[in-house]
């Protein structure tokens, strides 16, 4: 089986056996630009996120869009996730190429949970996008109204 492949199934097994053979790969990038790291959160599977991140993957490591881990969990709301990355001190603030940052998409896409976890790790509400969008101009946008008073607190 393919190495990414087997992110994408969740096969830790044999991830680890291909890591342990050849290390480099933790931090590879697939045809599409995803790192073993952001593939393994986008998938929900936190045992393998688990692994790869003990086994040295970058943690902050961006995709070909410049995505993270922690932004591709933030729209999805995989708390559990979301809460292991924070713990190994995950950047809350990068931005990918359109400027959106983790909070951004748990805002645009109603990630209440997500959004008060990501705040309460120094999540910046002031940040735009590259279309001057905050995250709370997305809730607004949305209809979020939790969000919104969440986001527009002091």
């Amino acid at each position: 089986m393919d190495f990414f492949n087997a992110i994408r199934q969740g096969d830790l097994a044999a991830i680890q056996t291909a890591a342990t053979a050849n290390p480099a790969l933790l931090n590879e990038q697939d045809p599409r630009g995803f790192t073993p790291l952001v593939l393994a959160a986008y998938s929900d599977h936190l045992d393998l996120v688990r692994y790869l991140l003990a086994a040295g993957a970058h943690l902050n490591a961006q995709d070909a869009a410049g995505n993270t881990a922690l932004m591709g969990v933030s729209f999805k709301g995989a708390r559990k996730i979301v809460a292991l990355l924070l713990e190994h001190g995950a950047a809350v603030n990068v931005q990918n190429y359109n400027g959106a940052t983790a909070l951004i998409y748990a805002a645009t896409y109603g990630q209440l949970a997500v959004a008060e976890m990501l705040l309460a790790a120094g999540a910046d509400k002031t940040i735009a996008d590259v279309q001057g969008h905050t995250a709370l101009s997305h809730a607004q946008q949305k209809g979020f109204g939790e969000l919104v008073a969440l986001l527009a607190q002091d």
